[in-house]
């Protein structure tokens, strides 16, 4: 039996906030490999791939635990588990 997420009332209709790169990467000339969108508030941050992983960062700062892929043609994660 597979859990359920208990976070899926964070999912809100978001404009990425950053619709070029991550936001925090823009903002030092970073590089990012995968970015993720904060379905909460639509921070782009980059993936766990990355140097500086800013959408994990974003997530433990702000409590918002569900992100979709970001790059075109890859799926949603939510909570760390693949739907």
């Amino acid at each position: 039996m597979v859990a359920a997420c208990t976070h899926l009332d964070q999912i809100r209709d978001v404009t990425p906030r950053t619709p070029n790169g991550c936001e925090e990467c823009l903002k030092t000339n970073g590089q990012w490999v995968h970015l993720r969108l904060c379905l909460a508030c639509g921070h782009v941050g980059c993936c766990d791939s990355s140097p500086n992983r800013h959408a994990r960062k974003h997530a433990g700062k702000s409590a918002h635990a569900i992100v979709q892929s970001f790059e075109p043609g890859e799926d949603w994660f939510v909570d760390d588990m693949e739907v």
